[in-house]
């Protein structure tokens, strides 16, 4: 899967294999060994928000894209000459699909059970 499409848990499991963390996958809930209610640094400041300070994510809003009205946020992260930018609906799924395309790459292959209803 392309890591400017994840969302959701598949973003979230991308991300907690960028963090070498353990997961376990349970009724289409992403668990690690860290969290008690959950590993959703996507959507939660408190998990996500500490890796975009240490990976030093930059975020900035664009505009609102199309008739949708939709807004589009912009993350780029700088390590050496390699630069990543990757685009979210919002400031977190856009830093962490960011983190994930400099850790992982751009094309990723994502457990199945995460990927039902996306």
């Amino acid at each position: 899967m392309r890591t400017s499409e994840l969302q959701g848990a598949a973003l979230d499991w991308a991300v907690a294999q960028c963090e070498e963390y353990e997961t376990l996958i349970c009724r289409g809930k992403l668990e690690t060994l860290f969290t008690e209610n959950g590993w959703t640094p996507s959507t939660n400041w408190e998990q996500g928000g500490p890796i975009v300070e240490r990976e030093k994510i930059s975020i900035e809003y664009m505009a609102r894209a199309g008739d949708a009205g939709v807004d589009v946020w912009v993350a780029t992260r700088i390590e050496g000459p390699a630069v990543s930018e990757k685009q979210g609906p919002t400031p977190l799924i856009a830093a962490m699909r960011c983190y994930v395309a400099g850790e992982l790459g751009d094309e990723i292959e994502v457990p199945e059970e995460l990927l039902q209803g996306e």
